[in-house]
This record gives structure tokens, sequence and C-alpha cells, in this order.
């Protein structure tokens, strides 16, 4: 039995920043495959299970609008939190009045898209009840139903994404691209790398971007199934 689900996502507005560009936001020209995860992981996230992004179709035309939006100028500094964690008085609050600043953002609009997707079991965390068919059946109850443990969005928090799980029996609706042979999008994040390491005798975490090219053909980009630089 296969365990592969197809999720419709739309939403008004899209931004899927492109990490080469600096203060003001970039979107890629479609969605993400860390994206796609992360609304996959919105409906159901459990530690025994791993989401893989086989394929992203592009249903909607591809189009731009320039917006300008407020956003933070600074973070908080990592060792100002291990200094509090420590014990230090510091203070992490950031204060939205003396750092905001406006910066242009080119977003995506009307964006509507079909995933698919399957699931793999992570070995080390699978308890004795746990089954490829049982979080099967719980994402398929979810989808149906909307249920979602956060709001999942498309790329930035404030773009909601509106979700719907296309039965097996449902028509696909075409691409606006489908009669394009091939559309190069140039390299796009594939995913993040966490991991640790010992300085010192200390443990760092490390992580390290992936990147592949992409490629829509007849409106589908294909997800590699692992990047390797």
């Amino acid at each position: 039995m296969g365990y592969g689900i197809t999720l419709r996502v739309n939403g008004d507005y899209a931004l899927f920043t492109r990490p080469e560009m600096k203060a003001e936001r970039v979107s890629y020209d479609v969605m993400t495959p860390s994206a796609a995860r992360g609304i996959l992981e919105a409906i159901l996230w459990k530690p025994a299970i791993r989401w893989v992004v086989d394929s992203i179709t592009v249903l909607n035309r591809i189009e731009f609008e320039s917006i300008r939006r407020n956003e933070l100028g600074s973070k908080i500094p990592p060792r100002n939190v291990a200094m509090a964690m420590a014990g230090a008085a510091i203070d992490l609050h950031q204060y939205t009045t003396s750092d905001r600043q406006q910066r242009a953002s080119l977003l995506l609009k009307n964006v509507d898209y079909l995933i698919e997707a399957h699931f793999e079991m992570v070995p080390q965390k699978v308890g004795e009840s746990d089954t490829p068919g049982k979080f099967y059946n719980m994402f398929l109850r979810r989808a149906r139903g909307g249920q979602c443990f956060h709001n999942p969005y498309l790329g930035c928090r404030e773009f909601a994404a509106s979700f719907k799980l296309m039965e097996h029996e449902e028509v696909r609706p075409d691409s606006y691209y489908a009669e394009e042979a091939e559309i190069d999008l140039g390299w796009m994040l594939w995913d993040i790398e966490y991991g640790e390491e010992l300085l010192k005798k200390k443990p760092v975490y490390t992580y390290e971007p992936k990147f592949f090219r992409a490629c829509m053909r007849h409106g589908v980009i294909e997800i590699p199934d692992e990047v390797r630089l």
C-alpha cells in the first residue's frame, strides 16, 4: 500500500525569500521544497515520521507584486541568549517602536500549487504502536477536516495558506504551464541540514544550506530525493 498524498495549497500572496538577497526581500518564482514540507508538518508532525516532497505543480500563472512592509531591523544575538540561560541579567526584549524599518518586498500573488509528497519512518523515533498506516490515516483525517497544529503559511507567517486534500478519484487541475516543455528556474534552496560539531570539547550547532537546479516541465517541478554538494 502506498502512503503518498496530494495537497492543494493556495493563497492571495506568498514570499519564498531568496537567500542571496540582502535587506530587501525577493521571492523565488515558485514555492520551495522546504516551504512545502513546512505546510505538511503544520497539518501533521510526529517525531516518528519525516516528510519528503516529491513534486510541486504550479497551477496559476507566476505573477509578482511589489509592496513595502514593516520589519525589525535587528535580531537578538545568540550570545545574549546563551548568557541569559547561564543566569546573566540580559535584556532579551525587542522594541518594535524604535527598531521598526520599512523594506520593499517582491511578492508572488494569487498562488496555487499541488504538493505531492510521502513520508518515511524515522527508525530511532518509532514507538511500539507506530505504523505507516496509522500516520497516513491520521494525516488524511486531519487534512479532510482542515485541522492543523498551526496555520500553514506561504513563506512568511502573514501570508496564510488554504489547503485541501486531493482524493485519489479527483481530477487534477491543469497547470497554466502545461504546454511549456521546460522552464529553467535556476538554483533554488532545497533545504537546510542541521548538525552538531565539537569545538574545544563543547557542542556547536551547525547548519548547511543546500540548493538544486529547479526545472519546471509542463508545470511540474520534480524534487530530488537528496542533494549532494
